[in-house]
């Protein structure tokens, strides 16, 4: 009878991988990992709790009467533009925080856990979004409590923040595959912010492109943060879904497309 048992189980094909149900399950339990950091150290939270106040308040009153003529009329102008460039910063911590993890051994362990091998990736990608979702709000906030009011009405700034939050998501992975592939740190946040001023600071967030010298201005208009910045705009201020907004998406499908397998492949030989 135990010669029969044996055989049986001998017999059997052992799975190598873990089903997508499990899959999704590990991810978010992973995914509550991380806000449980969160909550722990609220530390990680400075950067989208105090750098929507501080920016918003620093170029509002540095710029606006230059370039609107008083603080009120650049409200509208300044807003969406601190927004998109709050939330797209604050993506930089998903590659941060993969390479803390992997350079403390949380990583070794994980592989050690009968678990899905990509749910720890997945779960800080998805850890995030909240991160993101309080970096929105706040900078919305901060302009309601300095005078701004968006014409384009509350449906619509509910759009237009989850367009960011969309977009931050997918650019995530491309410093989340910085994180994988980075030896140090450092190295991840040096590469990430050579990627992010540029884009940031050389786009319409600030100052209208046609201020610009004619070199730049070309530039501006190819730069993909400024199209989410228009976006983001005509959404809050207009009501309007413009092209602007489909080639945000677009943008964030092909960021996606690209480099999340990219950043899987790498992540998955490490672990």
């Amino acid at each position: 009878m135990s010669g029969t048992t044996i055989q049986a189980l001998k017999s059997r094909k052992l799975r190598d991988k873990s089903s997508f149900r499990k899959t999704v399950r590990n991810s978010l339990t992973m995914a509550y990992r991380g806000l449980l950091k969160i909550k722990r150290t609220p530390e990680q939270l400075f950067d989208v709790t105090l750098q929507p106040i501080i920016f918003t308040l620093m170029f509002t009153y540095i710029f606006g009467g230059a370039i609107s003529g008083n603080v009120h009329n650049y409200l509208p102008v300044i807003i969406p533009g601190i927004l998109v460039q709050t939330v797209i910063t604050t993506s930089v911590v998903t590659g941060v925080q993969l390479r803390e993890d992997m350079d403390k051994g949380v990583f070794d362990r994980f592989k050690s856990l009968p678990i899905a091998r990509i749910a720890p990736l997945a779960g800080a990608l998805l850890a995030d979004t909240v991160r993101y979702t309080i970096a929105t709000a706040l900078t919305f906030t901060m302009g309601y409590i300095m005078g701004y009011r968006p014409e384009g009405g509350l449906e619509f700034v509910l759009l237009a923040g989850l367009l960011v939050i969309i977009c931050s998501w997918a650019i995530s992975w491309i410093f989340a595959f910085f994180g994988v592939i980075s030896r140090t740190v450092s190295s991840v946040q040096g590469i990430s912010m050579i990627i992010l001023f540029p884009l940031t600071f050389l786009s319409n967030a600030f100052v209208p492109a046609n201020t610009m010298p004619e070199v730049l201005q070309w530039f501006v208009k190819i730069n993909p943060i400024s199209h989410l910045v228009t976006a983001v705009r005509d959404l809050t201020n207009s009501g309007i879904i413009g092209w602007d907004f489909a080639h945000s998406l677009i943008g964030a499908a092909a960021i996606v497309a690209v480099f999340a397998p990219m950043t899987v492949r790498a992540y998955m030989r490490r672990a």
